[in-house]
């Protein structure tokens, strides 16, 4: 069965082991991710304020794209991109009925779009897999458990804010919880899960972003953490990349392994380690699979 994706830009520049870690995760399941034809970047942040229209072009556009291959759901990867196409969406539901004045607008920058109906639905593909594959399928598929694998959740800011496109509960979410324990793995709790990242402070103060990541990853490893674990791109490089900086900043400090869940989702269920692609990593997670006894040296060659 296809499932209609939309990629965003990171997907395909610095996290194609995110979506190629997916994809085979998905067609384990029998399920094949079928790249939109038609789609440019999100946008990247939604609006703040109800009257910045300009913020709304990029996402409904592509939403519209959606509608246009003939599908009502589209999945998604991204944490942002997630986050920026719901919100929108959410925008001109909540509008069409009630101010048909904003539609016009959208519609007035668009040279080719018809309108939108506000009928797509946004799925992350962490919904996909807690909804309708659904856990203990997950579970019965697992080949290689993460047995003895402590890892902390990290959720950040895009998959829980704001409430209404949250895809779990915004102060004690669980669906990372729940997958790892799915795979064996055990899950250590952080205050500090749902903690912003430092965003695109990684840009003009990536010393800010180290010490985020130097407070998130050290209040993990004195929880018995070795690993974390998360959805979003650009967490997993201020916390592996910026951490790993941080390690120059504060005296005793090493910065742990990080994941993305769809590597260690695939791992787990028995495939090639190559699809993880650790090499994008700032820390290495091959040594910590080793130890655990979850990976071999010959499945690690190549």
């Amino acid at each position: 069965m296809d499932l209609l994706y939309y990629p965003g830009c990171t997907l395909k520049t610095s996290a194609t082991n995110l979506e190629a870690s997916a994809f085979a995760v998905a067609e384990v399941f029998g399920y094949t991710m079928k790249e939109m034809e038609d789609w440019t970047c999100c946008g990247v942040v939604s609006s703040l304020t109800k009257d910045d229209i300009m913020h709304h072009i990029a996402p409904i556009r592509n939403l519209i794209h959606v509608e246009d291959e003939g599908h009502e759901r589209v999945i998604t990867l991204c944490d942002m991109c997630t986050n920026t196409l719901k919100q929108s969406n959410l925008f001109v539901q909540e509008e069409r009925e009630g101010l048909p004045p904003v539609l016009d607008t959208l519609e007035s920058f668009m040279d080719r779009e018809h309108r939108y109906s506000g009928n797509v639905k946004v799925v992350h593909f962490l919904e996909f897999l807690r909804d309708e594959i659904g856990f203990d399928r997950i579970r019965k598929k697992v080949k290689r458990p993460l047995t003895g694998l402590k890892v902390m959740p990290y959720y950040g800011c895009y998959l829980l804010r704001p409430r209404e496109v949250a895809i779990d509960d915004a102060e004690e979410p669980t669906i990372l919880t729940d997958l790892m324990m799915a795979l064996g793995a055990e899950p250590v709790d952080n205050p500090f899960k749902i903690e912003c990242c430092g965003s695109y402070h990684t840009v003009n103060h990536p010393e800010i972003v180290s010490k985020r990541a130097h407070r998130i990853t050290g209040y993990a490893t004195q929880r018995g953490g070795e690993a974390i674990i998360m959805s979003c791109p650009l967490c997993r490089f201020n916390i592996d990349e910026r951490g790993k900086e941080a390690e120059a900043m504060f005296e005793g400090f090493s910065q742990i392994p990080t994941f993305y869940y769809t590597q260690l989702l695939a791992i787990a269920l028995g495939l090639d380690i190559e699809l993880c692609d650790f090499k994008e990593h700032a820390v290495d997670p091959i040594p910590l699979l080793k130890e655990k006894g979850i990976v071999t040296d010959d499945e690690c060659k190549g």
